[in-house]
């Protein structure tokens, strides 16, 4: 395999492709022996599959018909029949087909995102549960008794249980215990003749007080959060200056504070702005202060700094608080910029935060094949705010997530920096990520996302708001503008990099291209030199180690990449063993059983955590379904927008993940999940054609 992969390797270059002029333009293209026609694709994958595998004599109609529209991606509505002038008439073909008169016989392309598709919840394949307190063992008796809407009756339970699903737990083989008990749809592998949860004592031990996710929802927390009843201190200080001036950063009531020591950014644009009414003043590199600044920094009235202690000769009375242990003085005088930690990721790459595919499971994956800087999926503000489950899942941090950040979304400086305090107070991560670059109108008709970028003041407002309360470095990720020919991004990283931004991101396409055209790295290039000396990464078409030298080249600190990691998890290996790997597809099966146990352990091994884990398995798999085996190609790279024809791989497996078919998908996690439940319907959430 490695003896191919070198070959293939000389034959192209270093990055550099051969147009053998045979292969159609925006198709990747593939060596003329693997090539095929959709129809010999499909019954290649019939006469193999068992569950496309067609009946004997049914014919190819009444096998469409049955088949149901929701699994099946590729069906699109018919064209609208023109209007006809008078006495003309329509031919029979246009008829029959539903090709209105004057349009070409030609397919529309599917686009976006499914809005409407089915929401199934992940309860909805659960007839019976059996209650939590029976679930977890619990020496107490339920709290609800008799008015509890769960069975109690463990036989009963088990009667209408599907099936067991394999002979090997993953919690239990791991961990030594299996938490979900006779629920567990590897439950046999656990439970002894009474239904009782057996245990694994030595390996119980050893993962003893050891914490493997952190950033969790408490309880308390929670109710805190639902009451109101969470105080925002340094935030409300905030707020209450920013009312009163209208403005932040431009009125005459600031204090212009310059980091200290040699790394202090020289000129004008690296100041840090923080506002005290009725004051003004300026630090010096001498030491000197006046009287009103020396005050302020102490946190307490001039009568009460030490010079007024001396003059009067008393002691002010204080509340005394006895304590024992470090004390800080972070609650009365903040951080500097100069003091804060510093992001040191120069050079590393970066793992997108990814909405639904970036789960937990799939950034470990990444993380084994060498991504060094993970972030998690976009949270919205207000429903942190709000302590709402589903939203603080999203900010989990695994334990071998060394360089780890949350990606947080609002419009308003008010919630944006309250969510702010309430994570830099309760949650472990690395830095926190502004998103500035997402391109849905949910998020952009609200003022968030991109709109950002044309609400400088809110903008502004936002990121020192943050900035203020945070301990940890705050960073932006933006595109290059909201329209298509007018780039916004050259004029905003200067006001960031003023505002106390440590890091910038660039994702090289604006809100209305979205992903039909290649990334403008020459203007990220520009972009780079005027955001110097604040880092920006550079983000858009990475699917190889060619497209990253030619990336790093362009002056950006480092490299973030998003869909390539989607298509080809192992692209972090390629890049920084400077190779392409032929990986074959049990290699591939692997990644995904790896996947499928990483899932398991995370959102359970019961019927609502399989269900959970094969319906990421399955939006994952519409992105995987786009990789091209290198040893099937003509010339390497793969180009991220290249479409893939029709093919037929080494072997049936590498044929069924080279399906763009919903169907083969299910075959897919049913390899790894065992079959799916009934009532399954799956529709993928991105409908993946980013081709042109």
């Amino acid at each position: 395999m490695a003896e191919e992969t070198l070959g293939l390797k000389g034959q192209s270059g270093v990055g550099g492709t051969v147009d053998t002029g045979t292969s159609e333009r925006g198709v990747a293209p593939i060596k003329p022996q693997y090539l095929t026609t959709k129809e010999q694709f499909h019954t290649f994958l019939g006469t193999r599959g068992k569950r496309v595998e067609q009946a004997v004599g049914e014919p190819n109609s009444e096998r469409a018909e049955r088949e149901s529209p929701i699994c099946c991606n590729s069906s699109e509505p018919g064209a609208k029949r023109l209007k006809l002038a008078d006495g003309q008439v329509e031919s029979l073909e246009s008829q029959s087909s539903g090709v209105g008169v004057g349009e070409p016989h030609q397919k529309k392309k599917a686009r976006g995102q499914n809005k409407s598709r089915p929401h199934m919840k992940p309860t909805h394949y659960d007839d019976n549960r059996l209650c939590p307190s029976l679930v977890q063992e619990s020496a107490d008796k339920c709290f609800f008794g008799e008015r509890c809407r769960f069975l109690h009756d463990v036989d009963t339970y088990l009667a209408s249980k599907p099936p067991d699903l394999g002979d090997k737990c993953v919690l239990f083989e791991t961990f030594g215990k299996c938490i979900y008990g006779v629920t567990c749809r590897f439950a046999r592998a656990h439970l002894g003749p009474q239904h009782q949860n057996l245990v694994k004592e030595e390996l119980v031990k050893q993962w003893e007080g050891q914490k493997l996710t952190s950033n969790g929802l408490s309880k308390d927390l929670q109710h805190r959060l639902r009451k109101k009843k969470v105080q925002f201190d340094h935030s409300e200080k905030y707020l209450k200056q920013l009312s009163k001036s209208g403005r932040v950063g431009t009125g005459k009531d600031q204090i212009p504070i310059l980091p200290a020591g040699p790394e202090a950014p020289k000129g004008e644009q690296s100041k840090a702005y923080i506002d005290f009414p009725g004051h003004m003043a300026q630090n010096s590199a001498s030491g000197d202060a006046n009287e009103s600044l020396a005050s302020l920094e102490s946190g307490l009235p001039l009568s009460e700094t030490v010079s007024g202690i001396l003059e009067k000769g008393t002691t002010p009375q204080r509340n005394i608080v006895c304590s024992s242990g470090h004390l800080t003085d972070e609650d009365l005088i903040k951080l500097r910029p100069c003091e804060k930690k510093r992001l040191n990721i120069q050079n590393k790459l970066y793992l997108a935060p990814l909405t639904t595919c970036g789960n937990l499971p799939f950034r470990r994956i990444c993380k084994r094949f060498g991504a060094d800087v993970t972030c998690g999926e976009m949270a919205v503000c207000t429903n942190l705010l709000q302590g709402q489950s589903s939203e603080w899942a999203l900010l989990k941090r695994h334990h071998t997530e060394d360089l780890f950040g949350v990606q947080l979304e609002g419009a308003f400086p008010d919630t944006m920096t309250k969510c702010a305090e309430l994570l830099n107070q309760t949650v472990e991560v690395d830095f926190v990520d502004i998103n500035v670059g997402c391109p849905i109108d949910l998020v952009y008709k609200k003022g968030g996302g991109c709109a950002l970028m044309n609400r400088s003041n809110k903008f502004e407002q936002i990121v020192r708001g943050m900035n203020q309360v945070l301990d940890v470095p705050l960073t932006v990720k933006i595109r290059t503008g909201v329209q298509e020919k007018v780039n916004l991004a050259h004029r905003l990283l200067p006001e960031l990099r003023e505002w106390g931004v440590a890091l910038a991101t660039l994702h090289g396409r604006s809100r209305e291209q979205r992903y039909t055209k290649g990334a403008d790295w020459q203007y990220i290039q520009h972009c780079a030199e005027v955001a110097h000396p604040m880092p920006l990464f550079g983000n858009g078409d990475i699917l190889s180690y060619e497209d990253a030298n030619r990336a790093l080249q362009t002056g950006v600190s480092g490299i973030m990449i998003a869909r390539g990691a989607l298509i080809k998890p192992w692209l972090f290996t390629e890049i920084k063993e400077q190779r392409h790997w032929d990986i074959s597809s049990g290699e591939r099966l692997d990644i995904l059983r790896d996947f499928t146990n990483y899932g398991l352990e995370h959102w359970g091994s019961d019927t609502q955590g399989v269900e959970k884990t094969r319906k990421f398995l399955l939006e994952w798999l519409s992105f995987l379904c786009r990789y091209i085996p290198v040893g099937l190609l003509e010339h390497l790279p793969q180009k991220i927008n290249e479409r893939p024809p029709y093919y037929l791989g080494r072997d049936h497996l590498e044929t069924l993940m080279a399906s763009q078919n919903v169907d083969d998908w299910i075959s897919i996690s049913e390899m790894l999940l065992g079959p799916v439940p009934p009532a399954f319907t799956f529709l993928p959430k991105h409908k993946a054609n980013s081709y042109r």
